[in-house]
């Protein structure tokens, strides 16, 4: 399903509404409104409706939205009704909290191979069962695990070089949590994660009294 022009915000909202809904239905919630969704979703019901509106027509009026049949919806509009298969590239602190997190896997992201430099690393199993590759075996065992998605988790100094040896070894999609912006080609999305960002937008707001 593709889908042209679409905000990224609204994506990223997208994401908010399908986690939701899920514990929605976890809880044994059949129907729900716009408004309640939206309360617990942290935005105003016109603004939910808007980001529907960009795939088509959903809910009842006056009823409100069957919760089952919204997390489908928005699961195939987002890719999430099929797994994803990850490679972690960089075993630090970030890299290691990451492939233990169970979260990953409730969410349809697995990892499925793992990578480090560091000799008292390389051939460790993680705690999922993972056995850690040398980097060096990284475009082999990507290709071999049918890895969709690299993650990144290494020092600035390699994240470029890391980046890409997962682009030939045929990964478009790259989630960067070093502190430098990678170059890749228009074929691969990236999506960078710097938590100074985010407290940079803190700080701005404290001080401003924004």
């Amino acid at each position: 399903m593709k889908f042209a022009k679409i905000p990224m915000a609204t994506i990223n909202r997208l994401s908010i509404y399908v986690r939701t809904l899920q514990e929605l239905l976890e809880g044994d919630v059949d129907v729900i409104s716009s408004e309640r969704l939206a309360k617990q979703c942290g935005v105003n019901p016109a603004q939910i409706r808007k980001d529907l509106a960009y795939f088509g027509e959903f809910g009842v009026r006056g009823v409100g939205y069957h919760v089952a049949d919204l997390v489908n919806q928005i699961k195939e509009i987002l890719g999430l009704n099929r797994t994803w298969n990850l490679a972690m590239v960089g075993l630090g602190n970030i890299g290691s909290s990451m492939v233990r997190h169970g979260n990953f896997v409730k969410h349809g992201y697995i990892f499925t191979a793992a990578f480090d430099v560091d000799p008292q690393k390389v051939g460790k199993k993680l705690p999922n069962g993972l056995i850690v590759n040398h980097v060096d075996e990284l475009e082999d065992v990507v290709r071999e695990r049918d890895v969709h998605i690299g993650v990144i988790a290494t020092p600035a100094s390699a994240a470029q070089s890391v980046a890409n040896q997962l682009i030939l070894a045929g990964i478009n999609g790259i989630l960067n949590f070093a502190p430098v912006q990678i170059q890749v080609p228009d074929c691969c999305h990236v999506e960078n994660v710097d938590f100074t960002i985010k407290l940079d937008c803190i700080a701005y707001h404290l001080s401003s009294g924004v």
